[in-house]
């Protein structure tokens, strides 16, 4: 969350350097948020002093970009060297870029060169989305728009600047981010660039699939999933990043259980229940919950069955987040959600020890939230959602995760001899102390004697 001070530092970027001679504006993103009564995620600064210049007229800068003309001004410490930001508050961080002229992009992501330029008009001809190419003087509120982007804000269109398909060509990503603008701000995409990047849309793949990655999150996290998947069939774009959820579409499911219709609807109803600002991993979940379901459709004696989907769906969704790049801790949390939403069903005929188990696993408030959406965007039934839930409030926590009865060293000081045998055991004895059997270390030794003879 930016701090209040966020804009007045680009502010100050700007009187200051104005005050040395160049030209500054604000650019980008933050005028466009701005003119929508938006508070901007961050705020970007354009200007025809170099880079060399900006560091030099500015403290406690950071050429992190400076070979593209980009440097970072945090918000500068006060006289005593401490940060002006309360604790746990972030840094307004403003990033500074000198006007930059046109040029060619070969390998469709980086410019074969940089041409610094002095005229604004020139930088904002450069690049993507007419509503991004706006600069506004935060002094005076003046817009300059030399591209026509504040009536593309009013009229609600997505529009490259220029030639569709050179913008495109320049970085195929901005295929996505057309795509990712057009649902967030709930706008259309002009004819001619919707065109343009249905014939592009293979080339998508000179993209790393990082940066792939990061743009499909945010279309799921930002609060019109639903709208940026069906965006994303229409432009041909879902086919190529994500052929495993094209496959749902079509793939019908028994009425009974899904009067909502096929595989993709029930996805797409889903991903339309993500509020902004929900977890990536809940998120990816969400959409590849069902993944497994088009390969194993089938239908035997008039029923529609998908045998073993979940397990499908788990080894699909990991191939998903290995090409994806995803890290190891969010591959686990999704391929959970995927292996663990059907467990619900049963969920009110388990063993005590078996429920207070599923209860405690890693992020369980994703694998309740992704249950209920889940039987939103079906049948409506939300029992089991309603019965976990209350299980959870009102089980303690020492309860759910006690402090176990004994130890692979009790077992062994008993004459035990350490081994694979010893889980076998020491489940044996949780499930008890769960289940409300044991309550000591001595009962549970009891047990072990009995049930597990040397």
């Amino acid at each position: 969350m930016l701090t209040a001070d966020s804009k007045q530092h680009a502010t100050n970027i700007v009187r200051i350097l104005r005050d040395r001679g160049h030209q500054a504006y604000f650019a980008g993103g933050c005028v466009r948020d701005l003119l929508l009564g938006r508070e901007p995620a961050d705020y970007d600064v354009a200007t025809d002093a170099t880079p060399q210049q900006v560091m030099e007229i500015l403290p406690q800068t950071f050429a992190v970009g400076a070979q593209f003309g980009v440097v970072l001004v945090p918000l500068p410490k006060n006289d005593s060297g401490e940060s002006a930001v309360p604790p746990g508050e972030k840094v307004p961080v403003v990033e500074v870029a000198t006007f930059r002229s046109d040029v060619s992009y070969t390998d469709g992501r980086h410019p074969d060169e940089v041409r610094f330029s002095r005229n604004p008009e020139e930088d904002v001809r450069r690049r993507d989305f007419t509503i991004n190419g706006l600069m506004l003087d935060p002094t005076t509120n003046e817009v300059l728009d030399f591209i026509g982007g504040r009536d593309d804000l009013k009229a609600g269109l997505i529009r490259t600047v220029g030639e569709p398909e050179r913008r495109f060509a320049e970085d195929k990503l901005r295929m996505l981010r057309a795509v990712r603008f057009a649902a967030r701000f709930g706008y259309q995409i002009d004819p001619a660039t919707m065109a343009a990047v249905q014939h592009l849309a293979p080339q998508i793949h000179q993209v790393s699939r990082e940066r792939v990655r990061e743009e499909l999150t945010k279309m799921l996290t930002e609060g019109r999933a639903r709208r940026a998947f069906e965006l994303l069939d229409e432009t041909g774009l879902l086919q190529q990043v994500l052929p495993e959820i094209s496959r749902m579409k079509g793939v019908e499911q028994p009425p009974e259980f899904h009067p909502e219709g096929d595989v993709f609807v029930h996805t797409l109803l889903l991903l339309d229940k993500l509020p902004g600002g929900s977890s990536k991993t809940l998120a990816w979940g969400a959409l590849l919950h069902d993944v497994g379901k088009p390969p194993t459709f089938r239908v035997a004696s008039d029923r529609i069955r998908f045998d073993g989907h979940v397990e499908v769906g788990v080894k699909m969704a990991a191939e998903i987040c290995r090409r994806l790049r995803f890290s190891n801790e969010e591959t686990d949390q999704i391929l959970a959600l995927v292996d663990n939403h059907m467990r619900f069903a049963d969920v009110q005929r388990m063993k005590e020890s078996t429920l207070k188990k599923f209860l405690r696993m890693p992020g369980f408030d994703e694998h309740l939230e992704l249950h209920r959406i889940d039987c939103l965007s079906s049948n409506g039934i939300t029992e089991s959602y309603e019965y976990a839930r209350e299980k959870l409030r009102s089980l303690p926590p020492e309860e759910i995760r006690p402090t176990p009865l004994i130890t692979g060293r009790d077992l062994i000081e008993a004459g035990y001899e350490p081994g694979p045998r010893f889980k076998e055991i020491l489940g044996a004895v949780e499930d008890a102390q769960l289940e409300g059997r044991l309550v000591s270390a001595e009962s549970a030794m009891v047990l072990v004697r009995s049930e597990f003879p040397k």
